[in-house]
């Protein structure tokens, strides 16, 4: 038999769950109070609330990224229509940008479950990927160097609260420990790897973790759209790859 437990009404009430939607959530919870409740069925701790809160003020805006050239991009084209703009932008939230925290979270599940203990297996996942030539998930930034600032501060939030499981945030600087010695130089934590250690650490299931950069990053797409409105990016960037990218097909040889 398929169900739902998401919500229900009836002619006179609406429910989120199993909480009266204008009795006991409109005006008493919070949006981050409602939406954990909502995604994973109980209230936020008082420690779920504040790390949830963190990442969604942390992962809101990133500049440029591929995300909002995405957005504003598709807002140049289609400015009767916001929600494609920001549809467009979040396509982009994925495995190389934003949402990379879920590949990160994925090594540590991998890490606290290694019967070989938490050491051996960060060395092994570590000379792997440097064997490999692959990227390690969480760490490196091309901008904040020799540390992201944003890690500490995610880490002391959780670190103040205790009803956020610790280990995922020790794992993480174990596992940065060993990056720096196989790599032979300091790698930073970035914000999507202590992302991924935080939201561990409250309880939220790896599946879903990119779901919350979903959401913080439509906030600022709103913000791109809304800055587009009144000062234009589009047909510049635009104009700057038209001007950049060369053709070199045999199409203007033929004609010479």
């Amino acid at each position: 038999m398929t169900e739902t437990k998401l919500s229900t009404h009836t002619l006179d009430t609406l429910y989120l769950r199993d909480k009266n939607l204008v009795d006991e959530v409109m005006g008493h919870m919070t949006f981050t109070d409602a939406m954990f409740y909502h995604i994973m069925g109980v209230t936020p701790s008082p420690g779920q609330r504040a790390v949830l809160d963190a990442v969604l003020v942390t992962l809101m805006e990133h500049g440029f990224t591929p995300s909002a050239i995405a957005a504003r991009m598709t807002y140049l084209s289609a400015p009767e229509a916001l929600q494609s703009a920001v549809a467009a932008g979040l396509l982009n939230v994925a495995s190389q940008f934003i949402g990379t925290m879920e590949n990160a979270a994925k090594i540590l599940g991998e890490i606290d479950a290694d019967p070989e203990g938490n050491d051996a297996a960060c060395r092994r996942i570590v000379q792997q990927h440097r064997e490999q030539g692959q990227h390690m998930p969480g760490f490196g930034h091309h901008l904040h160097r020799p540390d992201d600032p944003r890690t500490p501060k995610l880490f002391a939030i959780a670190m103040a609260h205790d009803d956020i499981d610790k280990k995922p945030i020790e794992m993480i600087q174990r596992l940065g420990s060993t990056v720096d010695q196989i790599y032979d130089k300091h790698l930073t934590i970035n914000a999507t790897g202590a992302t991924a250690a935080v939201l561990m650490g409250a309880g939220i299931p790896v599946g879903i973790m990119r779901g919350f950069a979903v959401i913080s990053r439509a906030a600022g797409l709103v913000a791109h759209v809304m800055e587009e409105q009144v000062s234009p990016t589009g047909r510049h960037i635009w104009d700057l790859i038209d001007g950049s990218i060369p053709y070199t097909g045999e199409a203007l040889k033929k004609n010479n």
